[in-house]
Order: C-alpha cells, then sequence, then structure tokens
C-alpha cells in the first residue's frame, strides 16, 4: 500500500494574524490564539479559495500564547523564541513535501522570507477569525 499524498499546508502567523483584529487580544493572548485555532480549524476540509482541502493547518504561536494545545486538524506549534524564524525554518523543512505551503500573515519581512523559500502568502483576513 502506498502511502497518501502529502496536503497542501496552511502555516498560521497567530501573533500577527491576531493582532489584526482590535477585539482586546492583548489581555488574554493565549485565550485568542485558541480562538483562532479553532476557527482555522473548520479549514482543514474546505481549505481556502486560493488553497483547496483538504489541508494540514500548523497554527505558530509565541510568547504568552505558548500553551495552546493541538486541536482536531491543527498542530500548534510553540516558537522557542521568534515566531518568524519558528515559521520560516517550517517552511524551509515542508516546501520540497508538500504540493504547496501558504503562510498566513501580513508582516512584510516575514513574507519577503517565506516567499524566497517557495512559499504563497495570504492576509489575516482571508481566514475566520474572530
Amino acid at each position: 500500500m502506498t502511502a497518501p499524498a502529502p496536503r497542501p499546508l496552511l502555516v498560521v502567523d497567530a501573533a500577527n494574524v491576531v493582532g489584526s483584529v482590535p477585539d482586546g487580544w492583548w489581555r488574554d493572548r493565549q485565550g485568542a490564539a485558541t480562538r483562532l485555532r479553532d476557527a482555522v480549524a473548520r479549514l482543514t476540509g474546505t481549505g481556502l479559495p486560493q488553497l483547496p482541502g483538504p489541508l494540514d493547518v500548523v497554527l505558530v504561536v509565541e510568547g504568552a500564547a505558548r500553551g495552546v494545545p493541538d486541536a482536531p486538524g491543527v498542530r500548534v506549534l510553540a516558537a522557542a523564541r521568534s515566531g518568524d524564524d519558528a515559521i520560516v525554518d517550517l517552511v524551509r523543512q515542508e516546501t520540497a513535501q508538500r504540493p504547496a505551503v501558504v503562510v498566513a500573515t501580513a508582516d512584510r519581512g516575514l513574507r519577503d522570507r517565506v516567499t524566497a523559500l517557495g512559499a504563497q502568502i495570504v492576509g489575516p483576513r482571508t481566514l475566520p477569525y474572530p
């Protein structure tokens, strides 16, 4: 039996996506990241207009948002230091193995770093948050 083909990967820059919505997230960073995790979990089956499902989702958290557990369909990666560096490392590892790697962020510096590695970009408003 052959292994299933790898699915596209959506990498979510949690700090950037949560920070794009002025809803008081700064008072409860872990709660905001948990709400985002739950919202993007729906995308594993449906995908996005520019990235049809099914797909794998990795939510990258940092700082006070560390401690958010995985959820069905969403792997949570707690960055040891910089969330951007963790995203770049993940993209570097995954681009050769996946049909597509898409990063959800509006961070210009991060966008430049991951597109240089072959990733595509979507903006925070592409995701179902809040």
